[in-house]
């Protein structure tokens, strides 16, 4: 049977699901040459208004297809989705796994909602332990679902609460995707690092990662999707510092770099721990690359505030950041909270990935001159260092494949590499 053509929104994580989702609807007795699927975002009110504007131009470019839309935005607000003329239908976060939750988008063009209440789930699925490959790297998602509520945060009510894969699982999927010939995994969810308090025995994280690493010899390089620095325990904190098959590159879901904001986020770290966590990481292991989220513009944000954030830039060496303007989302306190002018927010947001850009720039101009080992994309053309630098290649180099290269020069947001 056919794949359906699936749109995928917002994070890597939700690219891993839709290859599952793709993988269940072909693997089903389903006909889905005229269905489209849209999963949905729902991290910002753009990401929201960015699906919208996937769907429709979906119907426009498919007229004759079904649309049918799934993911958080789905899940949060279905009746909106609903009432959208393109639509077909809508399904949920947790409905998605099932293909016969698709069948209803190929026989009518009635909008039709089959969302579960994702606070009820509590089980973790075999779905959840799934992976999409990604270029030369594959998505294995360990985890899914939130547990804490911070203030801007929408998404535990798209996700459900923490829920994870039990650590064979992880295991045996890791070891049958390394066998396929991938070089490099990346353990993925929604709240990486909460990782096991519902499972028996109350594994950690640092568990998991140390159990992958044990069991599969084979792997040759293994990544974290985005971390909380206050859940890194010892175990967790030896392993990225000591393991060479962990790859030097942690990216810390920061969010603010002054106190009073974070409190106001119902964030769990202060400013002082997180500096302090990065220059643990830095003594142990110097080489390691610190990536971030921040969001500029919080409601009550000053520009002393402001400060702080564009500051801890330069305390924690942040050089791979994701800058999101704050958008208020129905639903969360903050968005009851004093808002700060939307100008402004857009100007906070354009000085800190000014700030972000040229401390990257100064890193970069570092490598020139080093070796670096790259796992080379499909393109062949360039491909990712152990600590994230993005190379280019001189020439075009086997695909998948860990190629040492010296670093030659530097042209803006990328290396440029020669083959050692």
């Amino acid at each position: 049977m056919s794949a359906p053509d699936i749109i995928s929104m917002g994070c890597r994580l939700n690219i891993a699901e839709s290859e599952v989702i793709r993988q269940s609807i072909k693997a089903s007795q389903i006909n889905a040459d005229n269905l489209v699927i849209v999963n949905s975002c729902a991290v910002t009110n753009e990401a929201v208004r960015q699906t919208r504007q996937a769907i429709r131009r979906a119907k426009k470019d498919n007229p004759d297809k079904n649309v049918i839309v799934t993911g958080c935005a789905a899940q949060i607000d279905p009746a909106m989705f609903a009432n959208m003329p393109e639509i077909s239908g809508v399904v949920g976060n947790f409905d998605k796994y099932e293909a016969d939750n698709f069948k209803f988008g190929l026989d009518t063009n009635k909008p039709d909602i089959r969302v579960s209440d994702i606070m009820q789930v509590r089980e973790t699925a075999p779905h959840m332990v799934s992976a999409f490959a990604e270029r030369s790297r594959a998505f294995v998602e360990v985890q899914n679902g939130c547990d804490h509520r911070c203030t801007f945060c929408i998404i535990p009510y798209g996700r459900g609460n923490s829920r994870s894969v039990p650590a064979g699982q992880v295991v045996d999927q890791v070891k049958a995707l390394v066998d396929q010939g991938f070089n490099e995994i990346v353990l993925t969810g929604v709240d990486v690092t909460s990782y096991g308090p519902d499972l028996p025995g109350n594994p950690s994280l640092g568990m998991l990662v140390e159990r992958v690493l044990t069991h599969v010899p084979e792997l040759k390089r293994l990544r974290l999707s985005s971390v909380d620095g206050v859940e890194i325990d010892e175990r967790l904190f030896d392993i990225l510092t000591g393991e060479s098959r962990m790859m030097p590159h942690v990216h810390l879901s920061l969010q603010s770099g002054d106190n009073m904001i974070l409190k106001r986020m119902k964030r769990r770290h202060s400013r002082e721990q997180a500096i302090e966590l990065v220059a643990r990481l830095k003594e142990k292991r110097p080489d390691i690359a610190i990536g971030a989220d921040i969001i500029a513009g919080f409601p009550t944000e000053t520009d002393a505030m402001f400060a702080n954030s564009r500051d801890i830039i330069d305390q924690c060496e942040i050089i791979h950041g994701h800058i999101f303007p704050y958008s208020p989302r129905k639903g969360t306190p903050a968005a009851n909270m004093p808002q700060v002018n939307g100008a402004v927010i857009k100007q906070r947001a354009k000085l800190l990935r000014e700030k972000i850009s040229q401390k990257a720039q100064a890193w970069r101009d570092g490598l020139v001159g080093t070796q670096q080992n790259v796992l080379c994309e499909l393109s062949g053309k360039a491909g990712y260092a152990e600590n994230f630098a993005h190379i280019k290649f001189e020439e075009t180099m086997a695909e998948g494949q860990i190629i040492p290269v010296e670093v030659i020069s530097s042209d803006g947001p990328t290396l440029i590499g020669r083959k050692i």
